[in-house]
């Protein structure tokens, strides 16, 4: 996925597997943000958002059921968050966690668009992504 929003270039690249573990690394003007930051922030808020809306009108959760945890989503999530920012405001001493508000928004906004574009497009790979994220949620609440 990638776009641009408020002068912020956004790229994201996320696979899912089966393993149980996420491995997601961010970087901003291709620096290594190893403490994350608000895009990275922006990525999960929208991965989640976009996902429970999917599963929800899809009717893979039935009414009843609560929303999935991001943390279900992401079991089994490789990703490379990426922006491109003009003036990047980095937080703490060692500088390694993006404060820039804006680059939040940024990154919700394209990742938003992107997948819920892909997810019409390729139903059975969200529907397999969707009963993932529920076995997940399942074993965690047991």
């Amino acid at each position: 996925m990638k776009g641009t929003k408020n002068n912020i270039y956004v790229e994201v690249a996320m696979q899912h597997n089966d393993s149980y573990t996420e491995s997601t690394y961010s970087f901003v003007n291709n620096i290594t943000t190893p403490e994350g930051g608000t895009h990275l922030t922006g990525f999960r808020n929208a991965l989640t958002k976009c996902f429970n809306d999917y599963a929800r009108s899809n009717k893979l959760l039935k009414d009843s059921e609560p929303n999935l945890a991001g943390e279900d989503i992401r079991e089994g999530l490789a990703a490379i968050v990426s922006i491109k920012i003009s003036e990047p405001q980095f937080e703490g001493q060692t500088k390694q966690k993006l404060g820039n508000s804006e680059a939040r928004g940024a990154v919700d906004n394209v990742v938003s668009r992107q997948l819920e574009i892909f997810l019409e497009q390729n139903p059975a790979v969200g529907k397999i992504i969707v009963e993932k994220s529920v076995m997940s949620q399942r074993a965690r609440e047991a």
